[in-house]
């Protein structure tokens, strides 16, 4: 249950809710609720960000004439900036009846720095200070967060020593947090060992200003000479050291903080708990994750983006997708971060539809939508995403329609569709958004003319690759990088051109890796090249013995032509170097999910009866002439052939459901199905409504005006 829905049930603020806002005009109205019972009620609409609630007080107190008080507009700004309703904060602000004062100041720069708006804290500070209003130690604090250079922090740090502020605790944390921010760690040591008493959000401003700028041993450092004075750490301390755990992979030391926190009952709280999750994540402990999120009794926003956060950090793309579903099954509503960590899964699956759905979600519920004129950083970069999630899933017209719609494209959102065209061999179209993108005066980068060369190898185009490589410095100013020639090393061996690709490999000025040289390898086995091959296969076994792709392409290279000795000892060499290949996967995705084939694996659910229909597929096939005689000796095809198989049946089933839900409306409506160009569909008797099942069986479907469920299996050939 989430906080608005316990806040709306609080019995002991909702009798603010319950007064009439109608009166007589003869009667005057009678104040229900004094200037207390509102201002507690808007600090509790602040606590639980209930915007509604907080404008019916509104409201109630304009009509009763209680905003003549300094409190209440202070109030109401607090409630507005909770709510992130900054317009409504500045407009309450600037109330005719009221004399700002610096509580009313206070407020407004707390909400915007709050809010993030650093720039429009700083304005209304230096507005605070025009209109003669002095700053106290409250406003400090959040004007010097909200510094955006460090010229400014020194002015203000100036200032607070001019008026005896500077041995505050609470400036000196804000001084010190900001400092570390501009990397000035002698300033904000300073600050730190001048302060006469430290608390623990001093301590604390220490340890996690050096764990943002990566000094993670002197955080540590920090966090131990705390502990050796005495200073209990807080649960925000255990925060701040799980993080430098969690960025430096030490899972040791993360579980002793673990074993710290569960001591001092600091794990049941929501950003201890996110914390450990996110720790124990990036450790790849998964298991310890879930485990951890699993034992959480309520879980935020935040504790769902870090548990699905943390299995797509480790790979596990289909988890991350049920990890989602199932939180949007427990009424959680994804926020921005949760798509940027969802959509990524869907690119590597290549689940379409999820992707899909997702895109829907965003576009239906404003996701990543900031203002209607104008595109934010967070707007370009959630919509790069999609686009990369299109190209990966193979959809390049939905790809193309983002991209057409985007109001600002970034370097980025021009690379994703020149990569995407050439990814799917469509080498005019990458050609010619890179045509586009040069118009618009775009600088390009290395990862364009990657994209640019890939599209020329994919479609054959060696003369512009050859052309795009010479011109990479002197007309894009790009060095060209061991990407760009292995791009070039692939074009060349595609085309058939394998021995100036291995003189380009010998002579290029970076020394090859082992991605250039298989791509040579592949290269020499596509053309039947067996002399080249020997010498990149020396090389491929010389600098990555470890690698299956080496032997395999080895291997089938001499196999080809006819080499079988060497075969022997590539079979051999692989065995000593205890080298397995990575089975064969194929997948394939429906509503229910994505679902993974591999080669010999019967562990899905439904395993036996695809094998048995792989059988009998098999079995037609041999009967047929000798070409499919070879399908018997060929086991690597099982795993694709499952797939399709049970696609297809799952696609078939699919439509022998809506046809008979079709012929069961017509039963019981007895009215004919009219279509363009017919006379009507005359409803069928009751015999007839059957399915074929597996053998040809026809099972009832209706009888005695009813419908029963049955299991429904097809026959795919």
């Amino acid at each position: 249950m989430n906080r608005t829905t316990n806040f709306i049930n609080k019995p002991s603020f909702s009798l603010c809710f319950c007064y009439p806002f109608s009166c007589s005009a003869t009667q005057p109205v009678q104040p229900v609720y004094d200037l207390s019972t509102c201002i507690a009620s808007l600090q509790a609409c602040a606590r639980y960000k209930s915007l509604q609630k907080g404008k019916q007080i509104h409201a109630y107190m304009v009509t009763n004439g209680f905003l003549c008080s300094p409190l209440s507009i202070t109030s109401l700004i607090n409630m507005y900036s909770k709510c992130n309703q900054m317009g409504d904060a500045v407009s309450t602000f600037y109330y005719r009846f009221h004399d700002p004062n610096v509580f009313a100041y206070n407020a407004v720069i707390a909400g915007f720095t709050a809010n993030g708006l650093a720039r429009n804290a700083f304005e209304f500070y230096n507005r605070m200070r025009l209109t003669c209003v002095m700053p106290d130690k409250f406003t400090f604090p959040c004007v010097i967060r909200a510094c955006c250079s460090i010229w400014e922090v020194m002015k203000i740090h100036s200032l607070v020593i001019k008026l005896g502020l500077e041995l505050d605790v609470y400036v000196g944390s804000a001084l010190v947090n900001t400092y570390m921010k501009f990397l000035l760690v002698k300033e904000a040591q300073k600050v730190f060992e001048e302060l006469p008493s430290r608390d623990i959000v001093l301590w604390n401003a220490m340890v996690n200003g050096f764990a943002q700028i990566g000094r993670f041993d002197e955080a540590l450092v920090v966090f131990r000479t705390m502990s050796e004075e005495g200073v209990m750490p807080s649960r925000f301390t255990v925060t701040g050291v799980l993080s430098i755990f969690a960025m430096m992979g030490d899972f040791d030391h993360g579980r002793a903080i673990h074993a710290i926190a569960l001591k001092m009952g600091y794990d049941s709280h929501f950003e201890v708990a996110n914390a450990l999750i996110d720790m124990y994540g990036k450790c790849k402990f998964t298991a310890d994750a879930l485990d951890i999120f699993e034992m959480m009794i309520e879980k935020d926003i935040y504790s769902w983006n870090s548990i699905i956060a943390v299995h797509e950090q480790c790979g596990y793309h289909d988890e991350t997708l049920r990890l989602f579903y199932r939180m949007l099954g427990a009424g959680i509503l994804p926020d921005l971060v949760t798509i940027t960590i969802v959509v990524p899964a869907c690119s590597h699956l290549s689940a379409l539809m999820h992707g899909r759905e997702i895109h829907g979600y965003m576009i239906k519920n404003g996701v990543g939508k900031g203002d209607v004129n104008k595109e934010d950083v967070n707007d370009v970069l959630m919509t790069n995403a999609i686009m990369d999630m299109y190209t990966k899933c193979g959809s390049m017209r939905n790809a193309y329609m983002v991209f057409d719609k985007m109001k600002n494209k970034d370097i980025a959102s021009w690379n994703i569709m020149i990569t995407g065209y050439g990814m799917h061999g469509n080498a005019n179209e990458a050609l010619d958004m890179f045509s586009r993108m040069c118009e618009t005066q775009i600088e390009v980068d290395e990862v364009t003319l990657v994209g640019v060369l890939s599209a020329c190898s994919h479609a054959g185009l060696v003369s512009e690759g050859r052309e795009l490589l010479r011109q990479m410095r002197s007309k894009y100013g790009v060095i060209p990088t061991i990407e760009h020639y292995t791009c070039v090393v692939d074009m060349l061996g595609r085309a058939g051109h394998v021995v100036e690709a291995f003189e380009l490999v010998q002579n290029m000025p970076i020394q090859a890796n082992a991605v250039v040289w298989r791509a040579l390898l592949a290269a020499c086995r596509l053309h039947r090249n067996s002399d080249i091959a020997k010498v990149a296969a020396q090389k491929l076994m010389e600098i990555d013995p470890g690698h299956s792709g080496n032997y395999v392409l080895t291997s089938n290279i001499f196999v080809d032509t006819g080499q079988y000795e060497e075969v022997s000892e590539v079979r051999h060499a692989m065995r000593q170097h205890n080298v397995q290949k990575a089975p064969g996967c194929s997948w394939t995705e429906l509503k229910d999910g994505v679902h993974a084939f591999i080669n010999g694996d019967r562990s899905h659910p439904k395993a036996n009866f695809i094998y048995a229909q792989l059988d009998s597929l098999t079995a037609r096939l041999l009967s047929l002439p000798s070409s499919f005689s070879s399908v018997k000796e060929e086991k690597d095809l099982d795993f694709p052939i499952m797939a399709c198989i049970f696609t297809i049946t799952a696609v078939l089933i699919s439509l022998m459901l809506i046809f008979i839900r079709l012929l069961y409306v017509l039963y019981r409506t007895g009215k004919p199905l009219k279509t363009r160009g017919s006379t009507g569909l005359t409803p069928p008797p009751l015999s007839t409504l059957i399915i074929l099942g597996s053998g040809g069986q026809a099972v009832i479907c209706a009888a005695k005006r009813q419908i029963f469920p049955q299991v429904l299996h097809c026959c795919c050939y």
